[in-house]
């Protein structure tokens, strides 16, 4: 069986980022810091970041003393960040630059007296972050036809739009393209992170050469699970898991070839471990 790793997959500069700031920060404080939420969606690097003392917390009230790390996605508001000015912890903001001009963009948006919609999960962190920084009315979405239902309540037919910074571009700008048919004024900020597209587009030809995909990174990473289902669109046999140890032989029954990839929360030494597991099938 040939095995093909993606060169993209993996990290990406915010999460990164995010890693190093948190292990220099227990290295530093001697291990007495909180993380406001996991600080990335991989459960592994999470707990990795545990032994060293990173603790994770839901609220600011669990923190009496000490440093707390603000997460690669982004707080729910700026009000948190005052709230823990209030308290006099040391902050330590982790916040995705991309994020960070989702928020911008979005601010800008609603200022400039638009209807915002944002391209994605409404139940994601990031987007709950983008909600929070931006104040006003904003319609989080993948589906046209609740925009559609939303702008027909307005006279004004002007739209804003900007993107989770993991979606994928078919579907961003497929929302574009059917927004530009019913309102008279559509403004377009793409929020989708580079490290996003470079990593779907080379999923894509991958899928294409290949008779399996084994994706690897957190279930509850939204651009990891995108990754998987540009993937499957290939029509062939596609795996998402996390760690190496959910990998069954019976999988790849008569595959020749099978391609790697992963999400930009998953660390080197967990790809590796997937793919040392394949060789030995």
């Amino acid at each position: 069986m040939e095995i093909y790793v993606a060169e993209n997959a993996g990290f990406c500069f915010g999460v990164k980022r995010a890693v190093k700031m948190a292990f220099d920060a227990a290295e530093e404080h001697n291990g007495k810091v909180h993380s406001l939420g996991p600080l990335i969606h991989n459960p592994q690097v999470v707990e990795r970041l545990a032994e060293k003392g990173v603790q994770r917390v839901e609220a600011l009230t669990e923190i009496e003393e000490g440093v707390v790390i603000l997460r690669s996605h982004g707080v729910s508001s700026p009000q948190v960040i005052q709230d823990a000015e209030a308290q006099g912890l040391h902050i330590i903001d982790a916040t995705c630059p991309f994020v960070t001009n989702a928020q911008k963009y979005a601010r800008q948006l609603v200022d400039e007296g638009y209807q915002v919609v944002m391209v994605g999960d409404r139940h994601h962190p990031e987007s709950q972050s983008v909600l929070g920084h931006a104040g006003g009315e904003i319609l989080v979405t993948e589906e046209f036809e609740e925009i559609k239902k939303m702008m027909n309540k307005f006279s004004k037919k002007r739209i804003g739009i900007i993107s989770q910074t993991t979606q994928t571009y078919g579907k961003f700008s497929e929302i574009v393209v059917k927004c530009l048919q019913i309102c008279e004024e559509v403004k377009v900020f793409n929020t989708i992170c580079y490290a996003t597209e470079d990593r779907q587009t080379e999923a894509q030809g991958m899928a294409e050469k290949v008779e399996a995909m084994v994706v690897v990174g957190g279930k509850n990473s939204a651009n990891t699970t995108h990754l998987a289902d540009i993937c499957r669109e290939k029509g062939i046999r596609v795996y998402h898991i996390e760690t190496a140890k959910e990998i069954e032989e019976g999988w790849f029954s008569g595959i020749q070839k099978v391609g790697v990839t992963a999400g930009a929360s998953t660390p080197d030494w967990i790809i590796n471990e997937v793919v040392e597991h394949l060789k030995k099938l």
